[in-house]
């Protein structure tokens, strides 16, 4: 769904979040809004065609706000969004920006009651002299209204940015973190929330490391990972204790001493870490690969794959000119057999752990054309370049996916490349499957 006009700073999309079905779509971007896009019905002339994804609500999420005793402002974007388990008919979906968290619901309105007795068509006070007989209201049918209602505001939980937000599998509490402490917080209560997580120093000067990402278990809801600017991460037991400043396990993998460099601690941060569907593994980012972990083995990971190698002798450029900070995000595929990742160029990477092909394909306006097929794309460094592949100096550095998320059942993409939102279906590439 590319937009053809140069993206104003406020439409660059921050957050791209599924639902637990997959039926719902949501995005954040950098002006506050969340847009909300549902999957079509199949059509009954065509029962095997899937359903495309369609604008379905779009709403003002949060505003700027001044922080007036820090003399900070606080920016609208929205940094991560997050679905609520379906319980009625009704969905729920937690979004925040740098410090509020607040809980919407969406509803949908097809009926219209009609007949009131003592109100007239426009909502007014009838005369009550005038009603001489009563009437039953009827629901009558009218045009789908979908509504957004702010149902919670949960504010005052964080001193430094939110960086992560994750719904709990109780259904009733979620956790919120940022660069130094994690809260968990009941569905329920705004008005406070209990610090599971606090890693800030006495004495800010012996600050070493900060917290970049956390999650969930998807089954346990006791458990819990958080990862950090020093490439560790951290699995904590809330049974074990009610400050999990003491981890359960610590995740890290010693670093190789012949790759040593001016860059290495900043390169080997953490940006992101999803647990996969069965809860058995860990998918962790960094700058330049991404990795699987098993929760029973704590000394390295099981599996590492390069996403952008190439780019290890440019680290000093990408250095001055930030990239080098990019968070990237990383998704598994429904099955917890693919995964994916994003990069420069508005590349994207998927790695098959069974067959171990990996694939770079891109999202461009030309891939986004109707039934068009995902073409491979090669980066080359030097030496002999076969036709379509592309220099690894020639790589536009502004066009990064930092975004993405996969369908959780079905092999339905969804890719942010800045304002742009792609969504690939069906065969991503036939070389994955």
């Amino acid at each position: 769904m590319p937009s053809h006009r140069v993206p104003s700073e406020a439409d660059i999309i921050s957050t791209v979040e599924f639902n637990h079905t997959g039926e719902l779509l949501a995005t954040g971007d950098k002006g506050g809004r969340v847009v909300i896009f549902q999957r079509e019905p199949e059509s009954k002339s065509a029962p095997r065609s899937q359903g495309e994804y369609d604008v379905y609500s779009t709403f003002q999420s949060h505003e700027p706000e001044f922080d007036y005793l820090k003399s900070l402002e606080i920016e609208e974007k929205i940094n991560k969004i997050k679905w609520l388990p379906q319980q009625n008919a009704a969905h729920s979906l937690l979004s925040t920006n740098d410090k509020t968290i607040k809980l919407w619901k969406i509803t949908e309105r097809d009926k219209r009651p009609e007949g009131y007795n003592l109100k007239d068509e426009e909502g007014k006070l009838k005369d009550l002299s005038t009603v001489t007989s009563l009437q039953v209201p009827v629901l009558k049918p009218m045009d789908l209204m979908v509504e957004v209602s702010p149902r919670r505001v949960f504010a005052n939980g964080h001193t430094y940015h939110i960086n992560s937000i994750s719904v709990n599998s109780d259904c009733e509490t979620y956790m919120s973190a940022d660069d130094l402490r994690i809260n968990l917080w009941h569905l329920a209560i705004t008005d406070r929330s209990f610090n599971i997580v606090d890693i800030k120093p006495a004495n800010m000067e012996d600050l070493t490391e900060v917290i970049t990402a956390s999650e969930f278990h998807p089954h346990h809801c006791n458990l819990f990972v958080y990862s950090s600017s020093k490439g560790s991460l951290r699995l904590c037991d809330m049974r074990a204790a009610a400050l999990c400043d003491k981890h359960s396990k610590l995740f890290e993998e010693p670093e190789d001493p012949s790759n040593r460099s001016f860059f290495s601690e900043i390169i080997s941060s953490v940006s992101d870490v999803k647990f996969s569907h069965s809860g058995r593994y860990m998918l962790t980012r960094d700058y330049l690969t991404v990795k699987v972990w098993d929760l029973n083995m704590e000394a390295r990971p099981i599996e590492t794959y390069q996403v952008h190698e190439y780019l290890r002798s440019k680290l000093c450029s990408l250095y001055e000119n930030d990239c080098i900070f990019d968070k990237f995000e990383c998704a598994w595929n429904g099955s917890d057999s693919v995964i994916m990742t994003g990069a420069y160029n508005n590349f994207f990477r998927m790695f098959d752990r069974n067959t171990k092909r990996d694939v770079t394909l891109e999202a461009s306006r030309e891939s986004s054309k109707p039934r068009a097929v995902l073409k491979p794309r090669r980066v080359c460094v030097g030496g002999k370049r076969r036709r379509d592949d592309i220099s690894v100096d020639s790589l536009d550095f502004t066009k990064k996916i930092l975004h993405t998320a996969w369908h959780p059942a079905e092999n339905i993409i969804a890719i942010a490349a800045t304002n742009n939102l792609y969504i690939f279906q069906d065969k991503v590439n036939s070389e994955m499957h």
